[in-house]
């Protein structure tokens, strides 16, 4: 039976009636999330962890999920009625979205979008299950040496396949690595950059960062920008939603195309933000009706919808079975299995295989849900959106405040919180990205110490991390990933085309 058997297990423990209440709980309060620019998917699943503290942590990453189903949605329908991403990775879907909503096929567009989400979750979904045990058995092989090339890896992926300035990525990386190693030394035992703070002993909570950056950074610039909520309006018609369900498999080249994107991007670190881009540009420049994206293309909107989510889902793989977030979210709701006292990895699979096969299966429903729910609810949310900003800002204030508060229950970390939403506000109008500052904090002490047990268990010598073919392959891997940026700009038009230049202007003269 392998996988196929334990899902169906996994399907005995999600399929409760305790643990759909929380799923549908759970989709609500994403849906609430994702609508309402400056929360976010991280920033509201940090704001939520605190709540799951007495749950069991099969309910708890149930609900934490759910959200995370529901902030994707929520995110999509803004961008359509608004023009207001409500999650990063939904920003791709307004190029269309709104220009179709604009012409009065508001509810056409939704459907398109939720329809196409719901087919790239599941592809992400069946994706997980397929390889989740497969990838865990192999990393059963790892020591220190090879989990320092599995987060070197990432590290290196992050910068080599950015979209973005890699000399950014590494930035916003390296700031991740300073605040990852405030705190006490694990092996040492010294304090490092607490500045004489007693407060910082402890370290920094990687959710009193996410609050700031994701939260209080996003509010400040939507300040500063003079937000308004104009919208479309959008009523329920089930003669519509029908019709274009019915025509979304005339889209299956994009579909297909998009959710492959989407499943790489989310198991490396690219994320589901990058993935809906790419995805996006592939599209308008494969498709035969490339001229009219930009002007309410559905397959403008198919596209980024269905690489996101497939992403959004396939980014909890690399969690699971290496312990490795691939995105944001993921990186926010791996602190949560550590607070609960679950090491995230490859013993994960043999130590709770309800937990774990619990998760994937609530994963099926829990899009399914989201689905039904989303389009039950775009009349009630487009209402809510059109309160003025005044309302909505201060209401978005007070829950980031109450989420750093309840972390510890230190007022100091309320001012922590403030310190990084300045920085996640720098950081955006400097058009620095944040995933890698994120990804840094909350493997920078892990990557840290698998170097340093190598290296004590190598007596100082480096090449413990080229001893065998699996973490020579991996360090390769990701010191070509790191070198990309360099080879890139070489072959197009560094190095080779002021050759060509200089040897065209050689034979003009």
């Amino acid at each position: 039976m392998g996988n196929f058997g334990q899902l169906m297990d996994g399907f005995a423990v999600a399929l409760t009636t305790h643990h759909v209440m929380i799923m549908v709980m759970g989709v609500l309060l994403g849906l609430i999330v994702g609508v309402l620019p400056g929360l976010g998917a991280p920033n509201g699943v940090s704001l939520l962890l605190p709540l799951t503290f007495t749950m069991d942590p099969i309910s708890a990453i149930i609900l934490l999920t759910s959200m995370y189903w529901g902030a994707l949605f929520g995110g999509s329908t803004t961008s359509i009625l608004f023009n207001i991403p409500g999650e990063p990775s939904s920003v791709a879907t307004t190029f269309d979205g709104y220009p179709m909503a604009k012409q009065g096929q508001a509810v056409r567009a939704l459907t398109l979008a939720f329809t196409s989400a719901g087919l790239g979750a599941l592809t992400g979904v069946i994706v997980i299950t397929l390889l989740s045990s497969w990838v865990a058995s192999f990393a059963m092989r790892f020591g220190a040496a090879e989990y320092f090339a599995v987060y070197f890896m990432a590290f290196a992926s992050f910068i080599g396949m950015a979209g973005g300035s890699p000399f950014k990525t590494l930035v916003s990386m390296m700031l991740g690595f300073a605040a990852a190693t405030v705190g006490i030394d694990t092996i040492s035992g010294e304090s490092r950059l607490t500045f004489e703070f007693d407060e910082l002993i402890g370290g920094i909570s990687f959710l009193i960062a996410v609050i700031g950056l994701f939260g209080l950074g996003e509010l400040l610039l939507t300040m500063e920008e003079g937000l308004k909520f104009e919208g479309v309006k959008a009523k329920l018609d089930i003669r519509t939603i029908a019709r274009t369900v019915a025509e979304v498999p005339r889209y299956w080249v994009t579909l297909v195309r998009s959710a492959l994107i989407g499943c790489w991007m989310g198991i490396t670190p690219g994320g589901p933000t990058a993935a809906s881009f790419m995805s996006y540009a592939l599209g308008r420049r494969f498709s035969r009706r490339g001229k009219y994206f930009g002007k309410g293309e559905p397959e403008g909107i198919v596209a980024p919808e269905t690489a996101d989510h497939s992403a959004g889902s396939c980014a909890l793989l690399p969690m699971l079975a290496l312990g490795i977030p691939g995105s944001a979210t993921a990186a926010v709701m791996m602190g949560g299995l550590m607070i609960w006292g679950l090491s995230p990895g490859p013993m994960l699979f043999s130590t709770r295989p309800d937990f774990v096969w619990g998760l994937i299966a609530s994963m099926y429903m829990g899009n399914i849900i989201a689905v039904v729910l989303v389009l039950a609810t775009v009349p009630l949310f487009a209402f809510i959106l059109r309160a003025p900003f005044t309302v909505v800002g201060p209401m978005i204030t007070i829950v980031c405040v109450i989420g750093a508060y309840t972390v510890a229950n230190h007022v100091f970390d309320i001012w922590l919180a403030l310190a990084f939403g300045i920085v996640g506000y720098v950081f955006k109008k400097l058009d620095y990205p944040l995933a890698p500052f994120v990804l840094a904090m909350v493997l920078g002490d892990k990557a840290e110490d698998a170097f340093r047990q190598a290296m004590l268990t190598s007596d100082g010598s480096p090449a413990i991390f080229f001893s065998n073919p699996l973490v020579s392959t991996m360090m390769g891997l990701g010191i070509l990933l790191l070198c990309l940026p360099l080879i890139t700009a070489v072959f197009k038009g560094g190095l080779f085309g002021r050759a060509g230049d200089a040897g065209a202007q050689g034979r003009s003269a």
